[in-house]
């Protein structure tokens, strides 16, 4: 982490929007409209994905890939004006929310307004063509981070954004621009709004090592953290989708998250999430309505701040095109799984998910995630039953902070989720198909 990250972080609910497939005509207007249903499902950030004009040169689809960009420093026409987006900042914060917007500064579009006016700023192939160093993105070209120049540029839109009132950026594919840009950046907007956010998209390990053996550069995680407030769980990722597609397991994904707790710094922040754009949505990986709401809560439950991805809280199943409109399904909005986010949301505010000591333990029984949480004079206890186990789950564990072992009184406990109420005996509890969050005095 960066020394001055706070981890508070670990309380924040961000939700992503995708403008152009947010509300009937894809505009900041829509947004807007939408904002007091947004606040009320517990978000803290609004991250927008690029809002910048879409480049017209090898363009996919029919209106392009917002990552594909032409001008860093102006507003996508398709989307409004700019002062329509001033304004739109201006409704956010005044709902107590931030703002984020993406920033995608490890390539442009192929007309980008720096290739006439800066075209030394590229990277070059050994033909000494415009390129980039990702086959399958056709429509982008990387930039030449060896110019320092180019850093000054950079800075100078991240400082635009920021006067307007931006509270943070999310960084694609933050791992292949040098982490010593990034150090510079973040030191240079933190003169200009001290409270900024920087979040990261770093890359899936096995797209790192691919990276490095063809000889370019990619940072690890733990180098990223040099600049960074948080980043994105992709380290764990791979065996996530493994698990669901039935070439892993459960246990080398927890084996996977219990590592993160030793090898990254002390106030890490990782950034939750079961969906994303670049990713399948949960509803299509976990049909399952009982099991959606089980791992809702575990992802929920993680230290870290938690993604929300517009439509998911809609339990909308179709991943959309980043290439043309394809609007968010919202007919499935009102219902449990809306109440369950919002209630999940108030619990991630507690002290303790910043500050307390986590472990995700080793259950008695296989295919229940069974964590806690430890810090002053309170333990937080989640249990997940993610395959619908039948039986007890034995509380017993390994403390966190003194010797012996976790025993619970026997008695009567209340699930912070939905007031459930429970028994506990002889450091036992009956596992249900859904997830259950409760507390207990830490003596």
């Amino acid at each position: 982490m960066a020394k001055d990250t706070i981890k508070e972080l670990r309380n924040k609910i961000i939700y992503e929007v995708y403008v152009r497939n947010h509300g009937k005509t894809g505009t900041f207007k829509d947004v807007s409209k939408d904002l007091n249903r947004i606040k009320e499902l517990g978000v803290d950030i609004i991250w927008f994905m690029p809002i910048h004009p879409i480049g017209k040169v090898n363009r996919k689809g029919n209106l392009g890939c917002p990552y594909s960009i032409s001008d860093y420093a102006k507003v996508n026409p398709e989307y409004g004006t700019e002062n329509e987006f001033k304004k739109l900042i201006e409704e956010i914060h005044n709902h107590d929310m931030k703002v984020m917007i993406d920033v995608v500064y490890n390539h442009t579009s192929y007309d980008s307004i720096y290739r006439d006016n800066h075209p030394e700023f590229f990277y070059k192939t050994l033909e000494g063509n415009f390129g980039n160093k990702v086959n399958e993105w056709l429509d982008v070209i990387d930039l030449d981070y060896s110019n320092t120049d180019l850093w000054k540029e950079q800075i100078k839109t991240l400082k635009k954004w920021v006067k307007m009132g931006i509270d943070g950026f999310r960084c694609d594919v933050a791992s292949l621009v040098p982490v010593e840009f990034w150090v510079e950046a973040r030191k240079q907007i933190k003169e200009v709004n001290p409270d900024i956010i920087l979040l990261a998209e770093t890359v899936h390990p096995k797209f790192l090592k691919r990276l490095k053996d063809c000889g370019f550069y990619a940072a690890s995680d733990c180098e990223v953290y040099k600049a960074f407030d948080i980043t994105y769980d992709y380290d764990t990722h791979d065996e996530f989708l493994d698990y669901f597609n039935g070439a892993g397991s459960l246990d080398k994904l927890l084996e996977r998250k219990r590592i993160q707790e030793y090898i990254y710094p002390e106030n890490y922040v990782k950034l939750r999430f079961l969906e994303n754009h670049d990713n399948p949505r949960a509803k299509s990986i976990i049909p399952n309505d009982e099991l959606l709401n089980v791992w809702t809560g575990f992802f929920f439950f993680e230290k870290g701040s938690v993604l929300l991805y517009a439509g998911q809280e809609a339990k909308d199943s179709n991943a959309p095109s980043l290439f043309d409109v394809d609007k968010v399904n919202w007919e499935n909005l009102s219902g449990d799984y809306v109440e369950l986010i919002k209630k999940l949301s108030i619990i991630k505010k507690e002290k303790i998910f910043a500050y307390g000591n986590y472990r995700i333990h080793k259950p008695n029984v296989n295919g229940v995630i069974y964590a806690t949480y430890t810090y002053e004079n309170k333990i937080m206890i989640g249990v997940f039953n993610v395959e619908s186990k039948v039986g007890e789950l034995d509380l017993t564990a390994e403390p966190i902070e003194k010797p012996g072992v976790l025993k619970i009184k026997d008695g009567r406990y209340v699930n912070e989720i939905d007031g459930y109420a429970f028994e506990v005996n002889n450091n036992k509890v009956k596992l249900i198909s859904k997830p259950i969050i409760f507390s207990v005095e830490n003596k």
